[in-house]
């Protein structure tokens, strides 16, 4: 992947399939909502508990009340590993690259994964504040990545 490519707002190398949103499944209004880059969670009406990955029912009460609602796209590095060796052939020559899991306190802390924008030899300390970045691919479709908040950049920067 070029810099040029990174600056147009692309992270993945073309070729590399991506997560395909099911129009008419439970993860309809999550891809909606990255469409309009705001971050969606499932969450309960009757117990108040969140979740994802979405399901038809609570994972907490078992009650069929689910809807979905925005959350404030910022959230902590839980955990997150640098991948070397290329998964797909369309990464073949792409990486290290990042991906890390994110806890989302304004959902109660449910978790999401993705990658982590920037250096791809960047320290990366659990903890760490994080923030969503929308992606938006050429197809229509958009993926959510994520970089450090401007508080945390200067933080093990490799230079």
């Amino acid at each position: 992947m070029s810099e040029v490519d990174r600056r147009a707002g692309r992270y993945l190398p073309p070729g590399l399939p991506r997560p395909v949103p099911h129009r008419e499944g439970l993860d309809r209004e999550f891809w909606e909502g990255t469409r309009r880059h705001e971050l969606r969670v499932q969450h309960c009406a009757d117990c108040r508990g969140w979740q994802f990955g979405p399901e038809w029912i609570c994972h907490r009460c078992h009650s069929a009340d689910l809807c979905w609602e925005r959350v404030e796209p910022r959230g902590r590095v839980f955990s997150w590993e640098r991948c070397w060796h290329p998964v797909h052939e369309a990464l073949a020559g792409f990486g290290p690259y990042l991906v890390v899991l994110v806890e989302l306190p304004a959902a109660d802390g449910v978790r999401l994964v993705g990658n982590l924008l920037g250096d791809p030899l960047q320290e990366v300390v659990i903890g760490a504040e994080v923030e969503a970045v929308f992606e938006d691919q050429p197809d229509g479709e958009t993926l959510t990545q994520w970089r450090r908040t401007r508080a945390n950049e200067s933080i093990g920067d490799v230079g």
